[in-house]
């Protein structure tokens, strides 16, 4: 009801002046009203996904990285492969943009109002850590296996914590993570060499493991290019007068 007497009036005198027929006015008043409820949606929909930042597609800068194949990223916007249940996987050195595109890729699921659950890895393990601590691991591991989409950031950036009486991360990763295989898509982002994931999630067989899996679903994408973070930071410097030559 809030969203019919928002712009009653505005609404008033669009009719006044053009003089439509009722059920014209009916259908601009409903369509405008249910425009409004599903744009709270959304924007609900984006508060309780995870994204800490609102990127988009349009702000990347594609002629900073020549190498990567804009054509495909463009076509994943479409989000078709979400319909097919394909994973993604964005490999590249820090700054090269990957995280800049799942995010935006992110954004536009919940803007199709699909519900994503996007998670940093350390903050993913840290979870569930956490779940094993106070017994409601389980429960979690079910909450991000439930996720339409399941979005993991930064495989390999920041440290895992581990006790000698827990399982690695490998292990708890790998368990959601075959919960999803060919059910229900996830994408993940990674600075490190795949073959140094085991190293990082401390089990080189569940890692090769998630990989395998990650192998037969997944659209992969290496950004093979220079770092954006590392070209601003010189940029500012130069702006301030200072030399980055050396």
């Amino acid at each position: 009801m809030k969203e019919l007497d928002a712009n009653i009036e505005g609404h008033l005198a669009w009719a006044h002046e053009h003089n439509p027929a009722a059920l014209v006015l009916l259908e601009r008043v409903l369509g405008e009203a249910a425009g409004h409820v599903r744009q709270r949606r959304v924007e609900r929909r984006i508060e309780l996904c995870g994204l800490r930042v609102r990127k988009t597609l349009e702000a990347f800068d594609w002629a900073f990285q020549k190498n990567l194949n804009r054509s495909l990223v463009e076509s994943l916007a479409t989000l078709k492969f979400l319909d097919n249940r394909d994973d993604l996987l964005i490999t590249g050195k820090s700054g090269t943009g990957k995280s800049h595109i799942l995010q935006s890729l992110a954004l536009r699921a919940c803007e199709r109002e699909i519900r994503v659950c996007y998670t940093r890895c350390v903050d993913l393990i840290d979870d569930l850590y956490a779940g094993l601590a106070d017994q409601t691991y389980e429960r979690r591991i079910r909450r991000w296996a439930r996720a339409e989409w399941l979005v993991i950031d930064d495989v390999g950036l920041g440290q895992l914590r581990r006790r000698d009486d827990e399982p690695t991360a490998a292990h708890m990763l790998f368990n959601l993570l075959d919960s999803r295989h060919e059910q229900a898509p996830t994408a993940l982002t990674s600075n490190i060499k795949l073959g140094d994931w085991g190293k990082y999630l401390g089990d080189a067989t569940l890692a090769a493991a998630i990989l395998d899996r990650l192998a037969m679903t997944s659209i992969c994408i290496d950004i093979d290019g220079p770092s954006y973070r590392d070209y601003l930071a010189k940029r500012r410097a130069k702006d301030h007068g200072v030399d980055t030559t050396t």
